[in-house]
């Protein structure tokens, strides 16, 4: 079953089951949301945009048209997403440079990604962080501009604890 907030304004219908939407969050008509994904208050997902299945988007993160998100991906608050390289009022490229996150991959608070970057399978991208280039899969990435500060291990999900 889907969750829809009532205070939610959604008009896609390609919301896959077991989604969570709740209220201020805006996913515009075109949209395709997977299965058992989380989508925070005060959220905005444009036409075009396709996200996977247990994706976690958390408060404040807009993601525009062009922009593909793989499975279980998590996506920080506040996190900006860009589609447009040389942005101008009212002047429109033919096309938008969407960003690609793959699966597996975390997005931590405040966290900026330029137009058309790719962030590799479970690379984890620092709070703060403005990501000028692609990332690769596994790296950790932080820093103005983000720079790798190292890999996870094949089959870690990057958690510390003991």
């Amino acid at each position: 079953m889907v969750f829809i907030h009532k205070l939610a304004d959604v008009s896609s219908d390609e919301i896959g089951e077991g989604t969570r939407i709740w209220q201020f969050a805006i996913v515009l008509n075109g949209a395709v949301l997977g299965q058992d994904c989380n989508i925070c208050a005060h959220t905005f997902i444009e036409q075009d945009v396709v996200l996977g299945d247990r994706v976690t988007v958390k408060s404040g993160v807009f993601l525009w048209a062009g922009t593909r998100i793989g499975s279980d991906v998590f996506l920080g608050p506040n996190a900006t997403f860009t589609n447009d390289k040389f942005p101008r009022s009212k002047h429109y490229p033919e096309q938008f440079s969407g960003i690609v996150i793959e699966d597996g991959a975390s997005i931590s608070a405040n966290a900026t990604l330029l137009p058309g970057i790719r962030i590799g399978m479970h690379a984890m991208v620092g709070a703060g962080a403005v990501v000028t280039c692609d990332v690769p899969a596994r790296a950790i990435v932080a820093g103005n501009p983000a720079r790798v500060l190292r890999f996870l291990p094949d089959g870690s999900n990057g958690r510390t604890e003991s």
